[in-house]
């Protein structure tokens, strides 16, 4: 745990000392970008290697589905009980 803070607050200062390189930091944007997607090809890589996971994927995604859909069904309907109560208030 303490490697991880300390790379963490190495990140903070070093960015604290170069963000007027706007230049530097567009370079570093873009590595960021290809790290990530890296490391989410080499997560699905170790996924796909493991069977346990690999058998349950279906009822994974079946779960993974429907808890998106219970997710945005909320959303929808808590936005549009506020724009009720707040917007449409007859005067």
């Amino acid at each position: 745990m303490i490697p991880i803070l300390l790379l963490m607050c190495s990140g903070i200062l070093i960015g604290i000392f170069i963000r007027n390189r706007t230049g530097l930091i567009k370079r570093i944007d873009q590595l960021v970008i290809w790290s990530i997607f890296v490391l989410l090809f080499l997560m699905g890589m170790s996924i796909g290697r493991d069977p346990v996971i690999m058998s349950k994927l279906p009822s994974l995604g079946l779960t993974a589905a429907l808890v998106s859909v219970a997710g945005v069904t909320g959303s929808l309907i808590t936005a549009w009980l506020l724009w009720k109560c707040l917007f449409n208030k007859k005067q």
